[in-house]
């Protein structure tokens, strides 16, 4: 998940009000003219004071704080287990989602996907139609109390399903959506555990 913040900024050509944003791998601002910082635009990127402040001059007011925080986190990007929340040793199951470069960073981590699908922490679910969306109540089962379901979808043109529509089926089911992520280049991820009483 990135980082959003309403933001004073001054660049070259002027000082601007808008919202800034962080979206690995790309630092946009919209403001009354929408920029996008990446890769290059990036380089040298730190904090300065109470300012976010980037190699070509650009800054942005954060506060000290913010603005040390936001320097780590662009320079230091979580990579995709980080982001889902992989730790060594959990037990993870994958339905319908081929990824062997998941699978790989799965098994570098020592969370390599297990063929018993039972008492999982984490499970990753692929799914683009209702049809796969019915078999979420099959699936509930196989957490640990503690567990949490990923539910992957195709993203943007290529999307046949809605977040709304899957959040919607989570829920009838008293799953709880906690979370969001760019799971890969075409996928979008979305958290659910169990409603806590």
């Amino acid at each position: 998940m990135g980082k959003d913040v309403e933001v004073r900024a001054t660049f070259t050509d002027g000082v601007d009000q808008g919202r800034l944003q962080y979206e690995p791998p790309k630092l946009l601002f919209r403001g009354a003219q929408r920029r996008v910082f990446t890769g290059e635009g990036l380089a040298g990127l730190k904090a300065e004071g109470d300012d976010l402040l980037l190699a070509d001059g650009s800054r942005f007011h954060l506060g000290a704080k913010a603005a040390e925080s936001w320097a780590k986190a662009i320079l230091n990007p979580k990579g995709r287990l980080d982001k889902i929340g992989v730790k060594p040793g959990m037990r993870v199951g994958l339905i319908n989602v081929a990824d062997d470069d998941l699978v790989a960073e799965l098994a570098a981590r020592n969370a390599a996907p297990v063929a018993d699908l039972r008492d999982l922490d984490l499970l990753f679910y692929g799914a683009d139609s209702a049809a796969e969306l019915d078999g979420l109540p099959d699936l509930i089962p196989t957490l640990a109390d503690r567990g949490a379901l990923w539910i992957a979808s195709r993203k943007g043109k290529a999307a046949t399903l809605k977040d709304v529509e899957v959040m919607a089926a989570a829920k009838a089911l008293g799953l709880v959506d906690n979370k969001v992520v760019g799971f890969s280049d075409t996928l979008t991820a979305l958290r659910f555990t169990r409603r806590r009483p």
